[in-house]
Parts: structure tokens; sequence; C-alpha cells
């Protein structure tokens, strides 16, 4: 059986100091930043899949969950590939027992590219099976900004499936957050209820387009044609 360490050193060969600089800046791991300490080795998200689809078999859920722990942006986000792999593959136990694992370190999915490859692909699919949603209230409510991220990123899930409804509900809630990764979040899933139903998304937008924060209501009429975002910006619509 594979070993968090092997994954470690497999990445750690892959490691590009320049990659790692952009990605220090892109990710914002400067003081202040909202990746404010985390350390980044220069590894090109295709590699990361690739090390994930070699070790996805052999590595334990346990081993998993150290790598998902670790202290490297790229140890987390392939521990994430993997987990997905293990998720889609698995039967409701395992299942089970990769969401619980999801919820149970989610202060370790403290950057976009992590919530926004986990929340949609774990968190979503588990949750549209269930009766039982309510996690995604405590979720939003969080002081945490990736609790909240992940909270609407996981109703991409129910977006494919048709269900629209928690993804209002969550925007309404999450309307006046203080974040701007929250403002884009919510625009990104209004804009994906648009692309599905126009009119569904054009009430939530026609109701809420004085107070939204800008940025959300962008990236919400992002496909519209020019002049119907034209009249949006301007409160007209």
């Amino acid at each position: 059986m594979a070993t968090c360490d092997d994954v470690r050193r497999t990445l750690a060969d892959l490691a590009d100091p320049r990659r790692a600089e952009q990605a220090h800046r892109f990710l914002q791991m400067q003081p202040g930043g909202y990746g404010e300490g985390d350390r980044a080795l220069g590894v090109p998200v295709p590699d990361q899949r690739r090390v994930a689809g070699r070790y996805w078999r052999d590595l334990s859920l346990a081993e998993t969950t150290r790598l998902l722990t670790g202290e490297v942006h790229e140890e987390r986000l392939t521990a994430i590939f993997i987990l997905v792999r293990r998720f889609t593959r698995g039967d409701e136990r395992e299942r089970a027992a990769i969401f619980d694992t999801v919820l149970a370190h989610t202060g370790r999915i403290d950057n976009w590219d992590l919530v926004d490859s986990c929340a949609p692909y774990i968190v979503g699919p588990w949750l549209l099976d269930t009766d039982d949603r309510t996690v995604l209230d405590r979720l939003a409510a969080s002081e945490l900004v990736w609790d909240r991220r992940i909270a609407i990123m996981a109703t991409f899930a129910f977006i494919r499936a048709g269900d629209f409804d928690w993804t209002l509900r969550l925007a309404e809630r999450l309307l006046h957050d203080p974040h701007d990764l929250i403002h884009k979040a919510v625009g990104w899933m209004l804009r994906e209820v648009g692309n599905r139903d126009r009119t569904v998304a054009e009430a939530f937008l026609t109701r809420h387009q004085r107070d939204m924060p800008r940025v959300m209501l962008r990236y919400a009429i992002e496909k519209f044609e020019p002049q119907r975002r034209a009249a949006y910006l301007a409160g007209t619509a």
C-alpha cells in the first residue's frame, strides 16, 4: 500500500520554484492575503491530477486524510483529487466516510481552488441523495469563509440536477456576506441557474439587483445580452 509520504515525495520531485512564486501570488499566500501562511511547491494542476490517478487506488482514507492536513497546498489539492476519485467510484459506505472526512477538515480546505475542486463533487452529490441538507445552513452560517464557500459551491450538484431551491436560498442568505470570494461564488452559481432556467435566475436578480454586491451581480449576468446586462447594472431591469 502507498503512503502519504510516497505522494509527498512524488509531488516534491515535480516542484518548480518559479511556478511556486506564481501560485503564492495567485492564491494570495502573502501576509494579509486570504491564503496567508500557506506554502506552494509549484506543481501544475494537471500534474497533480496525474499523481492522484497514480495513487488513488492504493492510498487508504487515513493516509489521504494525512495528505489533506498537510502544510503544502499541492498536497491538500492532490488529496482532494484522490478523494473525488474514490467518492465517484465508491460504495455508499465509502462515500459516507469521504463526506464525513471532508466536513471534519474544512479548515484545511482553505482556498478557493480547494473548495471548488471538492464541494461540487463530494459535498453536493452526497447531499443530493439525502433528504436532510441542513448542513448547508450550518456551513453558510460559519465564521470561516471556506465553510460558506463550500455551502454555495455544493449546490452546483443540485443545479446540474435541475434543482435550484438551495442555490437561491443560500444566495439570499449570503447576499451581504463581507467576503469577495463569496460574492464571486454566489454570482457564479446564479449564472449557472440562469444557464438552465433564465426565468428563475432573473426573478431572483430583479428582486435583488439594487442590493447585491457589484461583483456578485456581474458574475451572475455575465452571459446575458449586452443590453440586458446594462439594465441590471443600472438597477432598471
